[in-house]
C-alpha cells in the first residue's frame, strides 16, 4: 500500500493552476497522474466528520432522515467547484491505472462486494485476494470524493421529492431513488460551466422520481409512452368537456396517432379487487361471489378473464413467421408443450444441415424483434 499520502488542500492548489485553461484540464489532470504514480503517491481520503457536521438527536423525530440531512455542511460555490476538479482528477487517474493495466469495467467489478473487500483488507495492510492494490486505491480515492460531492447535496432530495409523495411509504422510496441517482449527477457534472451542481443535479431528481412513478405509480405496470399519452388525452377530453369524446378527435387535437389514443384510454381503466365489497356499505356482496357460479370449481379466475395471455400472444407473434420458420423456433424453444430441441435433432427432422437451421432460426428471431411484435409479449417480459 502507498505510504507517501498528498493532502487535499496541495493537491487543490495544484489542480488550481491547471484549471486556468480549462481546455487542457483533463490531460494535464492525466500528466499529473502519471507523475504521482512514479512517484509512490497515494491522495489523501477525506474525512466525512469534516462535512457532516454534530447531528441533533433524532428521538421522537418524525423525520429522522431528515435531521440527519440538515447536520451536513453545504458547500460554497468555490469549495464545490474545487471538490468537483477533485472528483474528476481521481477519475482521470483511476481509469488511467486501470487502462494501464488492460482491464475493464467487467474485469475490475467482476464480482459483487469483491471492491469493499479488497479496500477493507488494502487498509489493514493485507493486499488479500485482490491482484492490483495500487488499482484499488484509486478506485478508493475516486469514490470517496464523489459521496463527500453527494453526501454535501443530499439536501436536495427530500426538497425536490415533496411534489411528488402522495403517502410516507412512496416519500421513502423516493428519496432513495434520488440518493442513487445522486452519483450519477456528479459523474456528468461538469464544473468548466460555471454552475452549482444542485442546478444540475435537479434534472437528474426529477428525472429518477418521474421513472420511479412511471414504473411504479400503478398495480399494472404501463408504459411510459401511454402514460405521457395518457396526460394528454385526459388535458383534450377537458377541453372539449366531454370524457367520452370520439377517438378521432383527440387524436386531432393532441396530434397523437389515433391508435395511441385508443392506447390511452384502454391503460386508464382501473383495477378491481376480487374480493373487495361491491356496496359502499360492505353489505358483504363480493366480486368474486359473482364469479364463482360453479361449485364444483370454486376458484374465480380462469385464463379467459384476462385480455391478453402469453400464449395467444405467442401465437400472434409466431403466426408472422413462415411454416418452416414457425417449426424451428416452437422445436427449439419448446413451445406448445414439447421439450426444447437442440438444432442437431430439429436438423434431422427436417432433413437439412444443422447450420441451415440456424440460420433459420436467427432470421425468425430477427422478424419476431419488430415493435408490433414485442408489443405483443411486452406485458411478460417486464
Amino acid at each position: 500500500m502507498n505510504t507517501k499520502l498528498l493532502r487535499l488542500a496541495d493537491l487543490d492548489r495544484l489542480l488550481d493552476t491547471l484549471a486556468e485553461d480549462p481546455e487542457s484540464f483533463a490531460e494535464e489532470c492525466r500528466e499529473l497522474g502519471r507523475t504521482l504514480d512514479a512517484d509512490g503517491v497515494a491522495l489523501e481520503l477525506p474525512d466525512p466528520r469534516t462535512w457532516r457536521g454534530e447531528q441533533a438527536s433524532t428521538e421522537g423525530s418524525v423525520d429522522p432522515l431528515r435531521v440527519a440531512i440538515d447536520a451536513i455542511e453545504i458547500q460554497s460555490r468555490e469549495d464545490e467547484a474545487a471538490l468537483a476538479r477533485r472528483v474528476e482528477f481521481a477519475r482521470h487517474r483511476f481509469e488511467q491505472s486501470r487502462t494501464s493495466l488492460g482491464l475493464d469495467d467487467d474485469d475490475f467489478y467482476a464480482e459483487p462486494g469483491r471492491l469493499a473487500r479488497g479496500w477493507d483488507q488494502l487498509k489493514r495492510g493485507d493486499h488479500g485476494e485482490f491482484e492490483h492494490p495500487e488499482l484499488l486505491r484509486r478506485a478508493a480515492e475516486w469514490h470517496a470524493l464523489r459521496t463527500e460531492l453527494v453526501e454535501r447535496n443530499l439536501y436536495l432530495v427530500p426538497i425536490n421529492v415533496e411534489r411528488y409523495v402522495h403517502g410516507p411509504s412512496i416519500k421513502t422510496d423516493l428519496c432513495q431513488e434520488g440518493f442513487a441517482v445522486l452519483y450519477r449527477a456528479v459523474d456528468g457534472f461538469d464544473w468548466r460551466r460555471g454552475l452549482l451542481f444542485r442546478t444540475y443535479a435537479v434534472h437528474w431528481l426529477n428525472q429518477a422520481f418521474r421513472s420511479y412513478l412511471y414504473n411504479h405509480g400503478s398495480t399494472v405496470r404501463v408504459p411510459v409512452y401511454l402514460q405521457k399519452a395518457m396526460r394528454q388525452v385526459n388535458r383534450a377530453r377537458y377541453e372539449l368537456g366531454d370524457m367520452d369524446a370520439d377517438p378521432m378527435r383527440i387524436a386531432e387535437i393532441t396530434e397523437l396517432p389515433e391508435h395511441i389514443v385508443e392506447a390511452a384510454i384502454a391503460a386508464t381503466r382501473s383495477n378491481v379487487s376480487l374480493d373487495a365489497d361491491l356496496a359502499r356499505d360492505g353489505d358483504g356482496n363480493r366480486l368474486v361471489d359473482l364469479l364463482a357460479g360453479d361449485e364444483e370449481n370454486a376458484d374465480p379466475y380462469s385464463v379467459e378473464l384476462e385480455e391478453v395471455t402469453l400464449e395467444g400472444g405467442l401465437e400472434r407473434a409466431l403466426a408472422e413467421l413462415d411454416p418452416r420458420e414457425s417449426k424451428i423456433v416452437r422445436l427449439r424453444f419448446g413451445l406448445g408443450g414439447k421439450r426444447e430441441h437442440t438444432l442437431a435433432e430439429v436438423a434431422k427432422q427436417l432433413g437439412v444441415s444443422v447450420e441451415r437451421v440456424r440460420q433459420i432460426q436467427v432470421r425468425a428471431l430477427k422478424k419476431l424483434d419488430t415493435p408490433n411484435l414485442r408489443r405483443e409479449l411486452a406485458p411478460y417480459l417486464n
